[in-house]
C-alpha cells in the first residue's frame, strides 16, 4: 500500500510540474520557447543545422560521427545526426538486457504504471492539441517528409486521437483478463495478457511521427522496454516527440532511441536478443529480420494496395477524388497507397479517368500537394515506366514525365503523377505479372479495365499477390462486395462506395492479413496482438476433500 501510495504521489507531483511548466507555455511566443523542444523549425538549415542525438539509460548523448541529411527540396545539408555505429552498441545492448522477460509492469508487478501511462496519455494528447504545438510538430514532418501541410497534419491529429483514447484506465483495460471455473473447488484459470520485456521498434520514413508513436505507446502500455530506430532522414521528429513525452511524464530510462544506419542496428538486435521487434519497410529487410530474429518479430511490410471499382457507376468526382488522393497524396509515399486500380468496363466508359488526369495535373510543388520521392530517383522511376511500356497494350494515361523547374536533388525522384494502362489479359500473364506488381513507392499506379466474365481473372491477380496490407472495394452492390471480400485477404479492407486505400484513422485497425508475423496499429486489439503475449495462471488453492488418500500409480 505504502509502494501505491508512494507511486501516486509521484504521479501527482509529475502532474503539478506539468501544469506549472503548461501554466508559463505563452502560446503567443515563437515555437522554440515550446517547453520540449530543442529546435525552431523555420531556423533548420545549412547556416544553421539541427542536431538529432540519441537517448541510451536515461540520457541524451552525441556521437563523433554525424551523418547529414540534406534537405529534399533544395539539397542543402540541414540535419546533422548523430549516428552509432557498430563499435557504439554496447550502451544499447546493457540497457535493453538490464529488462527481465517479465517487463517492466505486468499485472501482478507494479500495476500503478497502467495509471501513469493512461496519466501521460492524457498530457501527452493535450499538448498536441494545442494548436503551437500541433503546428510545429506539423511544419518539422513537412521539413524531412515534404507533403501538403494537411497531409502531414493529419498524421499529428491521429496520434493525439490515439493518445486521447488511451488515456484514463483505458491502458489498464488492455491487460484485462479473464476467468474459467476449474474442476473443483479452489481451482480457477485464468488469462493475462503479459509483455515480452525487451522489445525493438523499428519505423520507416514516411510517417514520421504517426507510426512510431503509436507503437511505442503500444510497447510501454503493456509493460515492455523498447529500443526505438527511426529512418535517419526523419528521425528528428521522433526525437522532438520523445521529448515532449519526458515533459509530460514519461520516465527517461524507460526507452531507449538509437540513430544508425541498418547494418549496425542488425547487429544490436542480435547482440541485445530483444524477446520481440517491431518492423514497418520492405518486405526484403522484413523477410532477413525474421530469419535474423527466429521468428521473433511483428512486421508490417510493403503494400502492393489495389483498388477495384464495381459494375455500379455513380458520384464520379467523388469516386475520382478518392482515386487520386489515395494515388498521389503524400507523393504516392504512403504503404496504403493505391498502387493498381481495376475498373469494371462500366467505369472504363465513364469520364472517370479524364477527371483523375486532371485533378492529378492540379497537383503542383508549390504546395507539395506532389513533392520529392524519397525511395527512387526519376530516371529509375522512368525506366520501370518504360518497361511497362513494352507491353502489349500499354499506354501512358497521364504524367510519365520529370516535374519541371525545381531543386529537389537527384538522390530523390521528382515525377508527375503518373498512371499507366496495362490490359488485364496482359498482366496476368507470367511473364509480366512480376514487373506490373512491382510496388513502385511513389506516384505512381497501373490502371486496367475488367467486365463480368473477368472478374475471376482479378480475383486471381489478388491471390497472386504477395503483400496483403490495405485495399477498398468501391460498390454498393452487396453481391458484388461479397464475392470480392470472400475471395480475399487484405487485412484493412475499405468496402462500399466511399472506400479508399488510404487515410486510416485512429479508431480501426490498420494492418496486413494472411501472414503470422502481420502486426496491427491503432487498436487495443492491435496493441494485444503486438505487444504482449498470453499467459496461464492456474489457482488451484484446495481445500482437499476430508477423505482424500494418496491413489495408485498412474
Amino acid at each position: 500500500m505504502n509502494k501505491f501510495l508512494a507511486c501516486r504521489r509521484t504521479t501527482l507531483r509529475a502532474h503539478q510540474s506539468f501544469l506549472s511548466l503548461f501554466g508559463s507555455f505563452n502560446l503567443s511566443r515563437s515555437a522554440h520557447s515550446l517547453p520540449f523542444a530543442t529546435l525552431e523549425v523555420e531556423e533548420i538549415s545549412g547556416s544553421q543545422p539541427a542536431e538529432v542525438h540519441n537517448l541510451v539509460q536515461g540520457k541524451w548523448t552525441r556521437t563523433s560521427s554525424w551523418n547529414t541529411i540534406v534537405d529534399p527540396l533544395n539539397g542543402e545539408p540541414f540535419i546533422k545526426v548523430a549516428e552509432v555505429d557498430e563499435t557504439g552498441i554496447q550502451p544499447f545492448v546493457e540497457s535493453l538486457s538490464r529488462c527481465p522477460k517479465h517487463g517492466l509492469h505486468n499485472p501482478f508487478k507494479e500495476p500503478d504504471r497502467y495509471l501513469l501511462f493512461g496519466d501521460i496519455s492524457a498530457k501527452a494528447a493535450h499538448m498536441l492539441s494545442l494548436p503551437k504545438v500541433a503546428d510545429f510538430f506539423t511544419r518539422l514532418i513537412q521539413r524531412v517528409a515534404p507533403k501538403s501541410y494537411q497531409q502531414a497534419y493529419g498524421e499529428v491529429y491521429v496520434t493525439q486521437k490515439f493518445l486521447e483514447n488511451f488515456s484514463g484506465d483505458q491502458v489498464r483495460f488492455l491487460a484485462k483478463s479473464f476467468g474459467v471455473p476449474g474442476n473443483h473447488l479452489g481451482q480457477q484459470s485464468h488469462g493475462f495478457r503479459w509483455p515480452y520485456g525487451p522489445v525493438a521498434i523499428i519505423t520507416p520514413f514516411n510517417f514520421p511521427l504517426e507510426i512510431p508513436v503509436l507503437q511505442l505507446m503500444g510497447a510501454l502500455y503493456m509493460g515492455n522496454k523498447p529500443t526505438m530506430k527511426v529512418d535517419s532522414k526523419v528521425s528528428i521528429v521522433m526525437e522532438q516527440m520523445t521529448r515532449l513525452l519526458h515533459f509530460c511524464g514519461l520516465p527517461v530510462e524507460d526507452v531507449d532511441f538509437i540513430n544508425s544506419d541498418g547494418k549496425t542496428m542488425n547487429k544490436l538486435l542480435l547482440e541485445a536478443n530483444p524477446r520481440m521487434t517491431l518492423f514497418t519497410g520492405s518486405s526484403r529487410v522484413a523477410d532477413k529480420l525474421a530469419i535474423d530474429l527466429k521468428g521473433r518479430i511483428k512486421l508490417e511490410d510493403a503494400g502492393f494496395d489495389w483498388k477495384i471499382l464495381g459494375p455500379d457507376v455513380q458520384q464520379e468526382d467523388y469516386v475520382s477524388w478518392v482515386c487520386d488522393q489515395d494515388a498521389y497524396a503524400c507523393s504516392g509515399l504512403k504503404c496504403s497507397a493505391q498502387s493498381i486500380l481495376f475498373m469494371h468496363e462500366n467505369w472504363s466508359k465513364s469520364s472517370l479517368v479524364s477527371k483523375m488526369k486532371d485533378l492529378a495535373e492540379r497537383r503542383k510543388l508549390e504546395d507539395l500537394t506532389i513533392g520529392p520521392v524519397l525511395t527512387f530517383t526519376t530516371d529509375a522511376i522512368l525506366e520501370h515506366m518504360n518497361k511497362l511500356l513494352q507491353i502489349s497494350g500499354s499506354k501512358v494515361l497521364f504524367g510519365g514525365e520529370p516535374l519541371e523547374n525545381h531543386s529537389i536533388p537527384p538522390i530523390y525522384g521528382a515525377i508527375k503523377p503518373t498512371a499507366i494502362y496495362v490490359p488485364l489479359e496482359e498482366i496476368v500473364k507470367d511473364n509480366n505479372y512480376d514487373l506490373v506488381t512491382k510496388e513502385i513507392f511513389g506516384p505512381f499506379q497501373i490502371v486496367t479495365d475488367y467486365n463480368n466474365e473477368q472478374l475471376p481473372l482479378v480475383l486471381d491477380a489478388l491471390e497472386r499477390m504477395h503483400a496483403h496490407l490495405t485495399a477498398a472495394v468501391v460498390s454498393n452492390d452487396l453481391h458484388f462486395l461479397q464475392e470480392v471480400i470472400g475471395k480475399s485477404v487484405n487485412g484493412t479492407t475499405y468496402a462500399g462506395l466511399r472506400a479508399r486505400t488510404t487515410g486510416a484513422l485512429q479508431n480501426h485497425w490498420f494492418g496486413p492479413a494472411g501472414d503470422p508475423r502481420g502486426a496491427g496499429i491503432g487498436t487495443p486489439e492491435a496493441i494485444k496482438l503486438v505487444w504482449s503475449c498470453h499467459r496461464e495462471i492456474i489457482y488451484d488453492v484446495g481445500p482437499l476433500p476430508k477423505d482424500w488418500e494418496i491413489p495408485p500409480s498412474t
